[in-house]
């Protein structure tokens, strides 16, 4: 549950002031000596209290993307970060902070990627393109 809130909350900034990827990159290298150092004095891999790696696979999955599609990319990412499909589930196993944040992010590229091809092919013409060079 903090992960969901976590990333509804990331949800809720990015839409009022969109952060740029430097700042996303800035906060990840934060990250991952901030919850390295944490999970080993709490002596645990990821403390479920950790939240800074949901905020930056959210900003990440909505990188570049238009506010209408904020929504499907946060789902998205919340999927993969649950579900954990290849490669994030290999990320998360690299040791301290960087498994706890790298999960993450691959899961917020997945998003990304996904959200924009799905926004090429349906929103942006290129089934209609795709269809128009095959049946010429």
């Amino acid at each position: 549950m903090p992960g969901t809130v976590a990333s509804a909350a990331a949800f809720l900034v990015y839409i009022l002031v969109p952060v740029p990827l430097w700042l996303v990159l800035a906060v990840a290298v934060l990250g991952v000596v901030t919850a390295g150092r944490y999970s080993l004095g709490q002596n645990r891999e990821d403390p479920s209290e950790v939240v800074i790696d949901e905020v930056i696979g959210t900003w990440i999955a909505m990188t570049g993307l238009s506010p209408g599609l904020g929504l499907p990319a946060l789902f998205l990412f919340r999927v993969f970060d649950i579900i954990k499909p290849f490669p994030v589930n290999t990320a998360e196993k690299l040791p301290g902070g960087t498994g706890i944040i790298a999960d993450d992010i691959v899961a917020g590229l997945y998003a990304n990627v996904i959200v924009r091809a799905v926004e090429w092919l349906f929103l942006a013409g290129g089934l209609a393109a795709f269809y128009e060079r095959i049946f010429q």
